[in-house]
């Protein structure tokens, strides 16, 4: 019998987000490089794994270092050279996985999953119900939703109600973070 389930745990996401100012492009790179012992994604959409991090090139001048899991980074971005923010208090991680992953978010973000920016090891930034999202593809059928903590409940609910046609019984395994009432997105 075919796979008809379709995961969707809600979870906690550490995001350091690392910025170079307009006129220290190459030096920052150099250094944010030096310091991470990595070589950085070259183009917006990009990614590089480091560890436990997934590195994304969010922007011309704006990285996302994203743990993967528990991962520590030690990273200090010298103010001449850019800035560093903590966005991980603002963004949960959605991660959809299953056979139908791309059916339900078809419905749900308008994005190509067949074109090569969208291939796993890619980030795209679009619109999910008018609100910001990072999508990265993780895999052939899977992806994690970086989403603002403030939008996870309903943008949950919302792949939930999407995802109902696809799946059989409990065949939609919602797991919500920590910090948030268990069965929060129970469709």
């Amino acid at each position: 019998m075919a796979d008809t389930h379709c995961y969707l745990p809600i979870e906690p996401c550490t995001i350091l987000q690392v910025e170079a100012w307009d006129k220290t492009l190459p030096a920052f790179e150099a250094e944010l490089s030096r310091q991470l012992g990595a070589k950085l994604p070259a183009a917006v959409g990009e990614t590089e794994s480091l560890g436990g991090w997934a590195i994304i090139r969010v922007a011309p001048r704006r990285f996302w270092l994203v743990a993967n899991e528990k991962a520590r980074l030690s990273c200090s971005i010298e103010p001449e050279l850019g800035s560093q923010l903590w966005l991980s208090e603002g963004r949960l991680r959605l991660r959809l996985s299953g056979p139908h992953t791309f059916d339900i978010l078809r419905a749900c973000v308008a994005i190509d999953w067949q074109a090569e920016e969208a291939k796993p090891g890619r980030a795209v930034q679009t619109s999910f119900h008018h609100v910001p999202v990072v999508v990265m593809r993780t895999a052939e059928d899977a992806c994690d939703l970086l989403v603002p903590r403030s939008f996870a409940q309903s943008l949950g609910e919302w792949v939930a109600e999407v995802a109902a046609p696809f799946v059989t019984g409990q065949g939609l395994i919602v797991g919500a973070a920590p910090h948030l009432p268990a069965g929060i997105l129970s469709p």
